[in-house]
């Protein structure tokens, strides 16, 4: 039986709701509802008009509902009268097939009708600015390798110590936080579970760190590359595919401890990662990211190539212990439910397929990279990679031809947006042309 969002209102002291969904390009939106009203909104959801945010809709569509999981309620550590709930949108009695949340569900059906259930940790790494975001808050937060920086960690104490606490009461068992490997750059990671309670505890996270750096006179963003000599943004996941109580990627006897079906998933990311940079490297700057020039700290920490390797973090796939496997490509703009459901996508497909992911590489690919021949080379731009995005088969046979369509065809218009804006540095290198 569901659970009663009135009576846990309630039960709880809650007095309003957040109703939020993610759209497409990873925007968090919402409504907030009196306590009052839940019970019709568990039943029939918030209305929300769905051309106003980033979906493939039309102002003649009818209204979009926002229906209310209750199984993802979160009380706000720093608000206990506000519960915030993650929907599943509806339009028309049906479900709406570019939700974020309803792919990621789909892709999860499809696992699960293979025996399989994908666990999955992120590590979100985010900068600390000043009100306007111009700058790095902590002025003094000054060395050229600042990763671990415990002075600059704890000059930031008082809000690291209230989003971990938050996160301990809401029973995410965070297990370390540190200062990063760019000056103003933080990082917090809490243990791994079911793919779907990852993602949605992702978008929450993003929500509670800026709105808590606001109160702080901070502003947080996870944008990929918001400065030119400083590390970006990385968003990596940690994967596991598991079958009942057997973690289906552990191999006591297999290179690595690895299983040959968790080397044929990696062979699915291997074949497909230049396709799905559109989902895991969403944004123009995104590619500021991964094609980056060597920042202060003497790293970049993010791949170019479609690589995977052992324990050695200059690859796209790292192998960091037995039955698991960190996927390094993404970034902090990466949509929180897209992003693992073209894990997926992919590595169902190299199960299926039985890809073969090639041999390790076990080289420092930052220095010796540039020897290797025949190595599959990450989009260098946004443009590449909706390309590559629409041209494959694997993504369009694992999210389906509407969808891949939708999708396109939104990004394409912020492309173009940004392909019509003169830069200052176009005008300042191209004015005596």
């Amino acid at each position: 039986m569901a659970q009663d969002l009135a009576k846990i209102a309630d039960e709880r002291g809650i007095r309003y709701f957040l109703i939020s969904y993610v759209d497409l390009f990873g925007f968090t939106r919402a409504k907030l509802v009196p306590a009052a009203a839940i019970s019709d909104m568990q039943q029939n959801g918030a209305g929300f008009a769905g051309f106003a945010t980033y979906l493939d809709m039309t102002p003649a569509y009818p209204d979009m509902l926002a229906v209310p999981d209750p199984t993802s309620l979160i009380q706000l550590p720093w608000k206990p009268e506000v519960g915030w709930l993650a929907s599943d949108l509806v339009c028309g009695g049906k479900p709406v097939p570019d939700a974020p949340r309803h792919l990621l569900k789909t892709q999860i059906a499809k696992a699960k009708a293979l025996g399989y259930q994908l666990k999955t940790g992120v590590e979100c790494e985010y900068f600390l600015l000043d009100k306007d975001g111009s700058r790095i808050a902590d002025g003094a937060d000054t060395q050229a390798k600042p990763c671990y920086d415990q002075l600059a960690l704890m000059r930031r104490y008082d809000l690291i110590k209230q989003i971990c606490d938050a996160m301990l009461t809401m029973g995410w068992k965070p297990y370390q936080n540190d200062h990063e490997d760019a000056n103003g750059q933080f990082e917090m990671n809490w243990e791994f579970d079911d793919v779907l309670l990852t993602a949605d505890r992702h978008v929450f996270f993003k929500y509670m760190v800026k709105t808590l750096a606001e109160q702080h006179g901070m502003r947080a963003t996870f944008m990929p590359k918001p400065f030119n000599n400083l590390t970006g943004n990385g968003c990596h996941i940690h994967a596991s595919l598991w079958s009942g109580a057997k973690n289906a990627f552990y191999d006591p006897e297999g290179e690595l401890g690895v299983s040959k079906v968790g080397y044929n998933f990696i062979g699915g990311m291997v074949h497909s990662a230049d396709a799905l940079c559109a989902i895991f490297n969403p944004t123009i700057n995104s590619f500021k990211r991964i094609n980056a020039p060597v920042t202060t700290s003497g790293a970049t920490w993010s791949p170019n190539t479609v690589t995977y390797t052992g324990n050695n973090r200059t690859h796209m796939i790292r192998i960091p212990g037995k039955g698991r496997f960190e996927f390094r490509l993404l970034d902090g703009a990466t949509n929180p439910y897209l992003a693992p459901a073209a894990l997926l996508v992919a590595g169902l497909d190299g199960i299926a397929n039985k890809r073969d992911p090639g041999a390790r590489l076990d080289i420092d690919m930052y220095a010796e990279g540039h020897k290797l021949k025949d190595v599959k080379k990450l989009p260098l731009n946004l443009l590449d990679a909706l390309r590559l995005f629409e041209k494959s088969e694997v993504v369009r046979a694992g999210f389906g031809s509407a969808f891949v369509d939708s999708y396109v065809k939104l990004k394409m218009r912020e492309w173009n947006s940004f392909m019509s804006h003169a830069s200052s540095w176009e005008r300042e290198n191209t004015l005596d042309c």
